[in-house]
């Protein structure tokens, strides 16, 4: 069976971690080796965390690390990859996603990618729109997320001392539980409906320790 890229994405508390999680635990069960790789997780760390308390070692993807040579350094080795899991995708560079398709075709390793779609201003992530290009297979989680009003939430608002904006670095990097001193947060995200990520209407706050960022703890990544 020729070697997939699938793409599996879908808006912040769908259960993205969670599931790259459990293809791993999956993978390895039928006796396979593979990577757990991040780019920029809530935590902060080399490190795939969930909203659900299950956590997993990983490789942070930097900007200059080259994944074609990160698997055939552990080749050379002696380790077997079979596979790659890759966590908060869409946050990859474009390079990064052509370099998991050339794995997949000229290597036959499965690439399972995870991640947001769209960023704070509901525009395409970088790698997340090369992966809509490349992949082999795109894939909506279905876990359903609701914006306040109970229509289905697919956009991921960015709210400032409790305006939502537009503008700013497109990635923050932090826990996303409420921080102890720190209330209310600075800096938080909302998964909104169209209809109200259109009209910046955040109805009413969110429930503590929801979708939060701090910049005090967190950093910035432009």
């Amino acid at each position: 069976m020729p070697s997939r890229l699938k793409f599996f994405y879908g808006p912040m508390d769908c259960g993205k971690s969670t599931l790259a999680l459990q293809f791993n635990h999956n993978h390895a069960r039928q006796g396979r080796t593979g990577l757990v790789l991040t780019r920029y997780d809530r935590s902060g760390g080399p490190v795939v965390t969930t909203r659900v308390g299950l956590r997993h070692d990983a490789i942070e993807v930097t900007d200059e690390l080259d994944l074609r040579q990160l698997v055939h350094q552990r080749w050379a080795g002696g380790q077997d990859v079979d596979y790659l899991i890759v966590d908060e995708a869409g946050f990859l560079n474009p390079e990064h996603v052509d370099q998991l398709a050339e794995l997949v075709d000229d290597n036959h390793v499965d690439v399972y990618c995870f991640g947001l779609l769209t960023d704070f201003r509901g525009e395409l992530l970088p790698g997340a729109k090369r992966l809509v290009e490349l992949a082999d297979e795109l894939a909506a989680i279905q876990v359903e997320v609701l914006c306040w009003c109970g229509q289905e939430g697919r956009f991921n608002a960015r709210v400032i001392g409790g305006r939502m904006v537009h503008d700013g670095a497109t990635v923050v990097v932090a826990d996303t539980d409420a921080i102890e001193g720190h209330t209310p947060p600075h800096v938080r995200y909302q998964v909104l409906c169209r209809t109200h990520y259109r009209h910046s209407d955040l109805g009413r706050p969110p429930l503590p320790g929801q979708l939060t960022f701090d910049e005090a703890d967190g950093r910035i990544v432009t």
